[in-house]
């Protein structure tokens, strides 16, 4: 039966590719508000553009734009039933890429999308955000790290299914969504829900939850009587299906609160997400919070955790924006413990050069090593850029 449905749709399908010319945004719009969390959290400033009809309007009438908006709807529209053809339609070229980024604007009225290196360098991030999704998530080009990354082995069946999901999504109509300027950004945040790799909003909004208690504190601290503003512990992921923590990470924990009993800095921020094994149920910062508690007894509102990083890299850069959030002054450093081998490899020059290629900038400064499992680290505002070339952890 299932293969015959597959077969069946296909005239439906091609019906469906031909009216993805314009999404209106007008009547049978409809909220989903789990697609909006998760636009909002990849491609902030194209769903504050979706929001801004009117700046929308304006940069789709630049004649320029225009004309390259309606190649893309040629595209799209000379692969008639052919899904894979579609999908590979939705890819932005370089040419296009830098003529959508150099018409950027920041929507009025909003701070969304906000970068410091400006609206089109976020922009041009963004877009690269949706061909790195069409490409790992539609078309199935392997990831950078493909033990965690992606949708791993699936049936070609279930592959043509998600394509052909997305495409229908990607021409219904959302309200306040960037559908009328290009359908790519819906077919992308498709893809994506089709595969259950909603990771990204997981935790939303990250100031609430678990981490309220320490945030609510946080306002009150006077942060000139400590050394350092946070313990920043790094994840270990385990390899193991169905383990929480791995052995590296519960020495992480030890040396984690012998650290902060000494009483110089007033937080931890625990550092893991969800990554290893491939579809762990466990997030691994909310399982290092939990032992800290448990264990060690460390106040709960002495813990913060940033369940998103899949890698060192992120750790770094999603903790820099965690201290951010929470008011601690950039100038003053953090404390890294961990392993002395991870120790050692994030005080590398590979490090530098690992950030650069995969972040484009550096996260923070590493500094004095304190001991072999210690590192001071001074986070940089850099970290605030969202990069959606990696959907989960943007």
């Amino acid at each position: 039966m299932r293969r015959k449905a597959y077969r069946l749709a296909a005239p439906v399908l091609a019906a469906a590719i031909l009216s993805l010319a314009s999404v209106p945004a007008s009547a049978g719009a409809v909220r989903d508000v789990q697609t909006e969390a998760l636009s909002a959290r990849l491609f902030p400033l194209f769903d504050a553009l979706g929001r801004d009809t009117r700046t929308m309007e304006s940069v789709r009438a630049r004649p320029e734009l225009a004309a390259m908006l309606r190649t893309r709807q040629q595209r799209r529209e000379a692969c008639a039933a052919d899904i894979g053809c579609l999908a590979q339609a939705m890819i932005w070229t370089a040419q296009e890429s830098a003529l959508m980024a150099g018409a950027a604007v920041q929507p009025s009225g909003t701070s969304s999308g906000t970068a410091d290196d400006g609206a089109a360098a976020q922009a041009g991030r963004e877009i690269e955000g949706v061909n790195a999704i069409v490409r790992t998530y539609g078309l199935g080009q392997v990831p950078r790290y493909p033990q965690i990354d992606g949708t791993g082995m699936i049936d070609p069946l279930e592959t043509r299914s998600r394509l052909q999901a997305a495409a229908w999504l990607a021409d219904t109509p959302r309200a306040a969504s960037a559908q009328a300027l290009d359908p790519s950004l819906d077919f992308a945040l498709a893809l994506l829900d089709a595969s259950d790799r909603n990771d990204a909003i997981g935790f939303e909004p990250l100031a609430g939850g678990l981490n309220a208690p320490a945030m609510k504190r946080a306002r009150t601290i006077d942060w000139k009587r400590f050394r350092y503003t946070a313990m920043i512990v790094t994840g270990v992921g385990p390899e193991v299906d169905d383990m929480s923590l791995s052995p590296f990470g519960k020495y992480h924990l030890r040396l984690a609160a012998s650290r902060f009993a000494q009483g110089d800095m007033p937080f931890i921020i625990v550092s893991g997400g969800r990554a290893h094994p491939r579809a762990t149920r466990f997030t691994e910062a909310e399982q290092m919070r939990k032992a800290l508690i448990e264990r060690y007894g460390v106040p709960a509102d002495a813990i913060l955790i940033e369940p998103y990083a899949r890698h060192t890299t992120t750790n770094m850069r999603n903790a820099a924006r965690l201290l951010m959030a929470m008011g601690a002054p950039l100038d003053k450093d953090t404390v890294i413990v961990c392993n002395p081998g991870q120790s050692a490899a994030i005080e590398s020059p590979a490090f530098v050069q690992r950030n650069m290629a995969e972040l484009g900038y550096e996260p923070g400064k590493v500094g004095r090593r304190i001991s072999p499992t210690e590192l001071e680290f001074r986070p940089s505002p850099q970290s605030a850029r969202v990069d959606p070339r990696d959907p989960l952890d943007p």
